[in-house]
């Protein structure tokens, strides 16, 4: 089904795969070959650095959503911004429901329709279409590239070289700055055969994360999908597998095009956005993954990763062993926080689901609607707990989908349709009651996600499976089954896009400017705080300390609810780490008091001092005088910081990071990092993103680690950092690592944060 090879390899007429190490190669030049790929031609028309080692990006076009674009804007009207120089979009798909927080959420939908007016943007209503449909339908360019403020951001299948981002990165375009990074390694994506009926995009696209997340193999990669099996998929198909590449960890994602791809963009009104993209005569691949399309089963994702990856024909036949696998895998993440068990949701020796969702950018699509509705005609769901219920993408698909019948076929099974949401993705919609199990064509499945709390002893779990197989369980009123054990026909209908309905509802400026339009602030949206730039010295105190494989955004600052408050940079803080962590707030805010009275003393002597504030720092800081008799005030910050195995797996969120730093964060300690986006929110909220070499810690939760002369590294732009654990028996030193950063970004870090090096 899925075949990784060890090395790089040729691609030679877009059809023979030449592997680098074999006899055959040595007649091309890797080298050569790299400028060869579609992504490298991309990547080179938008490159400002007129070197392509070290790329200065410049986009097409921009989009955000409802718990992003507020944030963005504001630090981009804090550094001068006047317009938006490149068509930005902003959409209203993740706090629409506007359920939670009384007036907050409209709030900030009407700060960015104001905001779509004064800097001459584009603003898409609630319900009108989650983020990545609207993208698909009326941004995406072959050729071109588009940076999102949504992990998954990935129109690729378009021919659209597309990268999600957090915020800071979209504010740097905004000021028409450049996207810098080393150009990316590419792995292909070599695609043959043709999917067996039941067969959905979900399906492929889990078979390929589970073959690559765990050994990194397409990490900050651009995945390139070629190969013969590419023609044999629909543009439905090809995006539903796009999409789900964010959880592989690459950075971005390109397929060839043809003439299914110039069928799209002609059923929307934009045949003049399409041109056939496909790679060179010979082009090289840093990697090749082999996919045999007619090899993929219905799959299924347990909880709690989209790599933890079954088919469910095995589920089925090994359903103790599985079960009490995924129950392992949960200790790791809850420890004795929850009684977690799946073993009741085995009745008769079959697994039971208690909810069905097919929702948002993956499974929102026309035509998997439209065959979980041929699965379910003249089907029924059951009165009993199984639930189903299914979010079309967009209101021109919903509309589709009610004039060819869809609609109707759902609702006659027992299933209720809602408008266009990205809510059940991420823990505002649909949350299951305690312990029950859900099955959901949506793109991730991480602890909590869903909705429930596990603080307040709540636990539930969602598997992430195609949209056929889910009406197919959903036909067997609840009970686990893969569509390919279905026998129905699978018909083929033709999509209409409707362009009125964006005409007669989204505004679009056109990109004309309004500066006498007065920007509507509600009372919850609030500037950044004031932050202050890199001190000579840093003593930072651990205070949370995570050994699980991998934490991800959702770990490390939580969705659902609590994104009603991301337009409020301390009111959002409160939530930092609180599903992971409960006492990390209330630890950092410790911390911060010292900072806070350290910068007051430097302005009036009789102020409160740090050791005063904070009582335990005066041991320590006898401890780092005794051997830094120079340290003072006036050339030291402190600060709190985290160590975490893996952090930033997931959402481009820049919350993560943005709320550590309000709190008084200085840096992350971590072995690695699990993606760029994460990373890059560090080093964009003037944080440092420390790496430190796996092995035994030498410090732990609660100790200090002070951090000499840590201004002057970055200065000098050192990689290896000394640092000092403070113990009782006075300072251990042990090696930081700080990794590449380029000249802006040893800027930022200097200056304390993105919005401080654009300070007007």
């Amino acid at each position: 089904m899925i075949k990784l090879h060890e090395n790089g390899a040729f691609l030679v007429g877009g059809v023979e795969i030449v592997p680098e190490n074999s006899e055959a190669a040595k007649a091309y030049s890797a080298s050569g070959a790299r400028k060869g790929t579609m992504a490298y031609h991309i990547l080179e028309a938008h490159n400002t650095s007129g070197n392509m080692e070290k790329l200065k990006i410049k986009f097409d076009k921009l989009t955000s959503h409802d718990i992003t674009f507020v944030g963005i804007i504001q630090t981009a009207r804090a550094s001068g911004l006047t317009k938006f120089p490149i068509p930005y979009v902003l959409t209203n798909c993740h706090n629409s429901l506007c359920a939670v927080g009384g007036t907050i959420n409209e709030d900030d939908h009407m700060f960015g329709l104001t905001c779509a007016k004064k800097y001459g943007g584009i603003y898409v209503p609630p319900h009108q279409a989650v983020i990545h449909q609207f993208a698909r339908e009326m941004l995406a360019e072959a050729g071109g590239m588009i940076l999102g403020s949504d992990s998954h951001t990935r129109y690729g299948a378009l021919g659209t070289m597309a990268v999600g981002e957090g915020g800071p990165e979209l504010v740097k375009q905004l000021l028409s700055q450049t996207y810098d990074i080393k150009l990316p390694g590419v792995v292909g994506v070599y695609l043959k055969g043709e999917p067996v009926p039941g067969v959905g995009p979900q399906d492929v696209a889990l078979a390929i994360i589970g073959a690559v997340f765990a050994n990194g193999y397409v990490n900050n990669k651009v995945m390139e999908f070629v190969g013969p099996g590419v023609k044999n998929l629909s543009a439905d198909f090809r995006i539903g597998v796009d999409v789900m590449t964010t959880e592989t960890t690459c950075l971005s994602s390109i397929w060839t095009t043809d003439e299914k791809i110039e069928e799209f963009y002609e059923i929307h009104g934009r045949h003049s956005a399409y041109k056939e993209l496909a790679p060179d005569e010979v082009a090289y691949y840093d990697g090749m993954i082999e996919v045999d399309l007619s090899q993929v089963k219905p799959m299924i994702a347990m909880p709690f990763h989209p790599s933890n990856v079954y088919t469910i024909e095995e589920v089925n036949k090994n359903l103790k062993d599985v079960l009490h696998e995924v129950e392992e895998r949960a200790k790791v993440s809850f420890g004795e926080k929850v009684n977690y068990s799946l073993q009741d949701k085995i009745r008769d020796g079959k697994l039971y689901v208690d909810q069905g969702i097919i929702a948002g950018c993956a499974g929102g699509g026309f035509e998997n609607i439209c065959a979980a509705a041929d699965i379910l005609e003249d089907a029924y769901i059951g009165n009993d707990e199984f639930t189903l219920s299914v979010y079309p993408a967009s209101t021109p698909i919903y509309m589709e989908l009610v004039k060819n019948g869809a609609v109707t076929k759902l609702i006659k099974a027992g299933g209720v349709v809602k408008t266009a949401f990205c809510g059940p993705c991420f823990g505002a919609g649909d949350t299951p009651s305690n312990n029950a199990f859900s099955i959901r064509h949506s793109t991730r499945n991480f602890p909590n996600r869903e909705g429930s709390k596990i603080q307040n002893g709540q636990i539930a779990s969602v598997a992430l499976m195609d949209a056929r197989s889910i009406a197919a369980t959903a036909a067997n009123k609840g009970f686990l089954t893969p569509a390919t054990e279905i026998d129905k026909e699978l018909k083929k209908y033709k999509y209409f896009f409707d362009s009125s309905i964006y005409a007669n509802r989204v505004f679009d400026s056109h990109g004309v400017a309004d500066p006498n339009q007065e920007i509507k602030m509600g009372p919850n949206i609030k500037d950044w705080p004031k932050m202050v730039a890199l001190t000579d010295n840093l003593l930072l105190k651990v205070v949370s300390e995570i050994h699980d494989p991998v934490t991800t955004t959702d770990e490390l600052i939580p969705s659902g609810e609590t994104s009603s408050y991301r337009s409020n940079p301390l009111g959002l803080a409160e939530f930092t780490l609180s599903r992971k962590d409960p006492e990390y707030v209330g630890l950092a805010k410790e911390v911060q008091k010292a900072e806070k009275a350290r910068e007051a003393v430097l302005v009036d002597d009789n102020a409160q001092k740090p050791t005063e504030a904070l009582p335990e720092l005066k041991t320590v800081m006898d401890k780092v005088l005794a051997q830094f008799p120079d340290v003072n005030r006036n050339n030291f910050g402190i600060g709190s910081t985290i160590f975490a195995v893996k952090p930033g797996d997931g959402s481009a969120r820049e919350q993560a990071a943005s709320c550590q730093k309000v709190l008084g964060g200085w840096a992350n300690i971590a072995n690695e990092y699990a993606t760029k986006r994460y990373r890059s929110n560090l080093i964009n909220w003037g944080m440092l993103p420390f790496v430190i070499d796996k092995g035994d810690l030498p410090f732990t939760k609660g100790d200090y680690v002070f951090i000499p002369e840590i201004k002057k590294a970055v200065v000098e732009k050192a990689t290896d950092i000394k640092a000092f654990a403070v113990k009782a028996d006075g300072l251990h030193e042990f090696v930081l690592h700080l990794g590449d950063l380029t000249d802006e970004e040893r800027e930022i870090i200097l200056k304390g944060c993105l919005i401080n090096y654009n300070a007007v």
